[in-house]
Protein backbone atom coordinates (compact mmCIF):
# COMPACT_ATOMS: atom_id res chain seq x y z
CA UNK A 1 0.00 0.00 0.00
CA UNK A 2 1.03 3.51 -1.59
CA UNK A 3 1.36 6.10 2.20
CA UNK A 4 0.77 9.66 1.48
CA UNK A 5 1.28 12.51 3.86
CA UNK A 6 -1.87 15.04 3.13
CA UNK A 7 -1.38 18.53 4.14
CA UNK A 8 -4.85 20.19 4.63
CA UNK A 9 -6.38 22.06 7.04
CA UNK A 10 -10.03 21.42 6.28
CA UNK A 11 -11.14 18.55 8.02
CA UNK A 12 -13.82 17.67 5.95
CA UNK A 13 -11.81 17.75 2.57
CA UNK A 14 -8.77 15.60 3.95
CA UNK A 15 -11.70 13.28 5.24
CA UNK A 16 -12.96 12.82 2.45
CA UNK A 17 -10.18 12.38 0.36
CA UNK A 18 -8.82 9.72 2.91
CA UNK A 19 -11.43 7.40 2.57
CA UNK A 20 -11.56 7.82 -0.90
CA UNK A 21 -8.46 7.10 -1.71
CA UNK A 22 -8.16 4.54 1.09
CA UNK A 23 -10.43 2.29 -1.21
CA UNK A 24 -8.12 2.39 -3.26
CA UNK A 25 -4.84 0.98 -1.50
CA UNK A 26 -3.53 4.75 -0.99
CA UNK A 27 -2.82 5.30 2.54
CA UNK A 28 -3.63 8.92 3.46
CA UNK A 29 -2.42 10.66 6.82
CA UNK A 30 -3.49 14.06 7.17
CA UNK A 31 -1.77 16.81 8.49
CA UNK A 32 -3.74 20.44 9.82
CA UNK A 33 -0.77 22.53 9.23
CA UNK A 34 2.04 24.32 6.84
CA UNK A 35 4.38 24.36 9.70
CA UNK A 36 4.58 21.38 11.45
CA UNK A 37 4.17 18.84 8.00
CA UNK A 38 8.08 18.71 7.43
CA UNK A 39 8.43 17.27 10.69
CA UNK A 40 5.69 14.72 10.15
CA UNK A 41 6.48 14.08 6.66
CA UNK A 42 10.35 13.20 7.82
CA UNK A 43 8.62 10.95 10.62
CA UNK A 44 6.25 9.31 8.06
CA UNK A 45 8.53 8.71 4.79
CA UNK A 46 5.40 9.18 2.31
CA UNK A 47 5.90 7.70 -1.20
CA UNK A 48 3.65 10.88 -1.95
CA UNK A 49 2.79 14.06 -0.68
CA UNK A 50 -0.49 16.19 -1.45
CA UNK A 51 -0.45 19.88 -0.37
CA UNK A 52 -3.18 22.22 0.07
CA UNK A 53 -2.02 25.77 -0.82
CA UNK A 54 -3.92 28.36 1.84
CA UNK A 55 -2.57 26.41 5.34
CA UNK A 56 -1.94 27.83 8.55
CA UNK A 57 1.71 28.47 9.60
CA UNK A 58 3.06 27.96 6.28
CA UNK A 59 1.62 27.85 2.58
CA UNK A 60 1.89 25.47 0.45
CA UNK A 61 4.43 26.85 -2.34
CA UNK A 62 6.78 27.37 0.54
CA UNK A 63 6.80 24.38 2.03
CA UNK A 64 6.67 22.47 -1.52
CA UNK A 65 9.89 24.90 -1.87
CA UNK A 66 11.59 23.99 1.37
CA UNK A 67 10.69 20.06 1.01
CA UNK A 68 11.75 19.53 -2.72
CA UNK A 69 15.73 19.34 -1.56
CA UNK A 70 15.46 17.01 0.81
CA UNK A 71 12.13 15.12 -0.61
CA UNK A 72 12.73 13.23 -4.06
CA UNK A 73 9.41 11.59 -4.72
CA UNK A 74 6.55 13.61 -6.19
CA UNK A 75 5.00 16.51 -4.52
CA UNK A 76 1.37 17.51 -5.93
CA UNK A 77 -0.45 20.72 -5.08
CA UNK A 78 -4.38 19.93 -4.39
CA UNK A 79 -6.06 23.22 -4.43
CA UNK A 80 -9.19 25.67 -5.13
CA UNK A 81 -6.88 28.10 -6.80
CA UNK A 82 -7.98 28.64 -10.40
CA UNK A 83 -5.04 30.31 -11.51
CA UNK A 84 -2.57 29.67 -13.95
CA UNK A 85 0.27 32.29 -11.97
CA UNK A 86 -0.39 29.59 -9.10
CA UNK A 87 0.27 26.97 -11.45
CA UNK A 88 3.35 27.97 -12.94
CA UNK A 89 4.27 29.08 -9.63
CA UNK A 90 3.92 25.54 -8.35
CA UNK A 91 5.48 24.45 -10.91
CA UNK A 92 8.67 26.06 -10.16
CA UNK A 93 8.95 25.71 -6.58
CA UNK A 94 9.22 22.08 -7.44
CA UNK A 95 5.68 20.61 -7.79
CA UNK A 96 4.98 17.76 -9.57
CA UNK A 97 1.53 18.27 -10.51
CA UNK A 98 -1.13 21.19 -9.54
CA UNK A 99 -4.48 19.58 -9.25
CA UNK A 100 -8.00 21.51 -8.74
CA UNK A 101 -10.23 20.12 -6.08
CA UNK A 102 -13.06 19.99 -8.39
CA UNK A 103 -11.49 17.24 -10.18
CA UNK A 104 -13.42 14.28 -10.16
CA UNK A 105 -12.34 11.79 -7.83
CA UNK A 106 -11.28 9.10 -10.10
CA UNK A 107 -8.93 11.72 -12.26
CA UNK A 108 -7.40 12.37 -9.27
CA UNK A 109 -6.40 8.77 -8.54
CA UNK A 110 -5.19 8.09 -11.74
CA UNK A 111 -2.89 11.13 -11.57
CA UNK A 112 -1.71 10.03 -8.03
CA UNK A 113 -1.19 6.59 -9.48
CA UNK A 114 1.12 7.52 -12.26
CA UNK A 115 3.27 9.89 -10.35
CA UNK A 116 4.17 7.21 -7.71
CA UNK A 117 4.46 4.37 -10.57
CA UNK A 118 7.11 7.55 -12.38
CA UNK A 119 8.45 8.32 -8.43
CA UNK A 120 11.95 7.82 -8.14
CA UNK A 121 11.18 6.37 -4.29
CA UNK A 122 8.62 3.98 -5.87
CA UNK A 123 11.86 3.27 -8.60
CA UNK A 124 14.27 2.49 -5.81
CA UNK A 125 12.33 0.15 -4.22
CA UNK A 126 12.13 -2.45 -6.71
CA UNK A 127 13.88 -5.75 -6.91
CA UNK A 128 15.79 -4.53 -9.42
CA UNK A 129 17.55 -0.62 -8.89
CA UNK A 130 16.21 1.10 -12.51
CA UNK A 131 19.97 2.91 -12.24
CA UNK A 132 22.89 3.33 -9.82
CA UNK A 133 25.48 5.82 -10.37
CA UNK A 134 28.85 4.42 -11.22
CA UNK A 135 31.67 5.10 -8.92
CA UNK A 136 34.75 6.81 -10.19
CA UNK A 137 36.18 10.10 -11.24
CA UNK A 138 34.46 13.04 -11.39
CA UNK A 139 33.45 14.35 -14.11
CA UNK A 140 34.87 18.29 -15.36
CA UNK A 141 33.46 20.67 -17.40
CA UNK A 142 35.47 23.66 -17.68
CA UNK A 143 34.95 25.20 -13.78
CA UNK A 144 31.79 22.97 -13.49
CA UNK A 145 32.84 19.85 -11.65
CA UNK A 146 30.04 16.55 -11.03
CA UNK A 147 31.60 14.38 -7.95
CA UNK A 148 29.32 11.17 -8.22
CA UNK A 149 30.39 9.44 -5.09
CA UNK A 150 29.63 12.61 -2.76
CA UNK A 151 26.98 13.35 -4.95
CA UNK A 152 28.45 17.06 -5.28
CA UNK A 153 28.34 19.86 -7.80
CA UNK A 154 30.90 22.83 -7.91
CA UNK A 155 30.59 25.69 -10.54
CA UNK A 156 33.53 28.30 -10.29
CA UNK A 157 34.04 26.89 -6.21
CA UNK A 158 30.37 27.25 -5.46
CA UNK A 159 28.81 24.72 -4.18
CA UNK A 160 25.62 23.86 -6.02
CA UNK A 161 23.00 22.14 -3.91
CA UNK A 162 21.04 19.67 -5.76
CA UNK A 163 17.43 17.23 -4.81
CA UNK A 164 18.38 13.60 -5.36
CA UNK A 165 16.34 13.49 -8.62
CA UNK A 166 18.12 16.54 -10.12
CA UNK A 167 21.54 15.27 -9.21
CA UNK A 168 20.19 12.40 -11.03
CA UNK A 169 18.91 14.23 -14.00
CA UNK A 170 22.19 16.16 -14.08
CA UNK A 171 24.73 13.14 -14.24
CA UNK A 172 22.33 11.26 -16.77
CA UNK A 173 22.65 14.46 -19.26
CA UNK A 174 26.47 15.00 -18.30
CA UNK A 175 27.31 11.61 -19.28
CA UNK A 176 25.88 12.16 -22.56
CA UNK A 177 26.79 15.32 -22.99
CA UNK A 178 27.05 17.12 -26.33
CA UNK A 179 24.08 14.50 -27.43
CA UNK A 180 20.59 14.96 -27.06
CA UNK A 181 17.83 13.50 -24.65
CA UNK A 182 14.75 13.46 -25.18
CA UNK A 183 12.51 12.89 -22.51
CA UNK A 184 11.68 9.32 -23.10
CA UNK A 185 15.52 8.06 -22.40
CA UNK A 186 16.02 10.63 -19.62
CA UNK A 187 12.61 8.97 -18.19
CA UNK A 188 13.62 5.31 -19.27
CA UNK A 189 17.13 5.76 -17.83
CA UNK A 190 16.44 7.51 -14.73
CA UNK A 191 12.94 5.77 -13.64
CA UNK A 192 12.33 2.78 -15.22
CA UNK A 193 8.85 3.87 -16.85
CA UNK A 194 8.02 5.29 -20.54
CA UNK A 195 6.77 8.70 -21.59
CA UNK A 196 3.07 9.00 -21.57
CA UNK A 197 3.51 12.46 -23.65
CA UNK A 198 1.82 14.19 -20.78
CA UNK A 199 4.64 13.80 -17.86
CA UNK A 200 6.37 17.54 -17.76
CA UNK A 201 8.47 16.02 -14.35
CA UNK A 202 11.63 16.34 -16.84
CA UNK A 203 10.67 19.74 -18.24
CA UNK A 204 10.61 20.68 -14.58
CA UNK A 205 13.81 19.73 -13.32
CA UNK A 206 15.63 20.74 -16.19
CA UNK A 207 14.36 24.51 -15.86
CA UNK A 208 15.10 24.07 -11.50
CA UNK A 209 18.88 22.64 -12.88
CA UNK A 210 19.51 26.07 -15.37
CA UNK A 211 18.51 28.31 -12.90
CA UNK A 212 20.68 26.71 -10.12
CA UNK A 213 23.68 26.29 -12.81
CA UNK A 214 23.40 29.97 -13.77
CA UNK A 215 21.96 28.82 -17.52
CA UNK A 216 19.63 31.82 -18.89
CA UNK A 217 16.41 30.82 -18.59
CA UNK A 218 15.51 32.47 -21.97
CA UNK A 219 17.65 31.35 -24.33
CA UNK A 220 19.53 28.52 -22.61
CA UNK A 221 23.13 27.51 -23.45
CA UNK A 222 24.34 24.81 -20.79
CA UNK A 223 21.62 22.93 -20.66
CA UNK A 224 20.02 23.31 -24.59
CA UNK A 225 16.74 22.77 -25.77
CA UNK A 226 16.46 21.20 -29.28
CA UNK A 227 13.13 21.63 -30.50
CA UNK A 228 11.08 18.59 -30.57
CA UNK A 229 13.94 16.32 -30.02
CA UNK A 230 15.05 17.05 -26.18
CA UNK A 231 17.89 18.55 -23.98
CA UNK A 232 21.46 18.67 -25.08
CA UNK A 233 24.31 19.03 -21.63
CA UNK A 234 26.28 21.82 -23.90
CA UNK A 235 30.06 20.71 -22.37
CA UNK A 236 31.97 23.99 -23.34
CA UNK A 237 29.70 26.36 -21.78
CA UNK A 238 30.64 25.77 -17.97
CA UNK A 239 33.93 28.37 -17.88
CA UNK A 240 32.33 31.06 -15.26
CA UNK A 241 29.16 31.62 -13.29
CA UNK A 242 27.14 33.71 -15.89
CA UNK A 243 28.24 34.22 -19.95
Amino acid sequence: MNRIVFVEDDAEVGNLIAAYLGKHDIEVLVEPRGDTAQARIEKEKPDLILLDIMLPGKDGMTLCRDLRPIFPGPIVLLTSLDSDMNHILSLEMGASDYILKTTPPAVLLARLRLHLRQSPVHSAQSEQPVQTLKSGNALHFGQLCIDPVNREVTLVDETIVLSTSDFDLLWELATHAGRIMDREALLKNLRGVSYDGLDRSIDVAISRLRKKLYDNTLEPFRIKTVRNKGYLFAPNAWESLQE
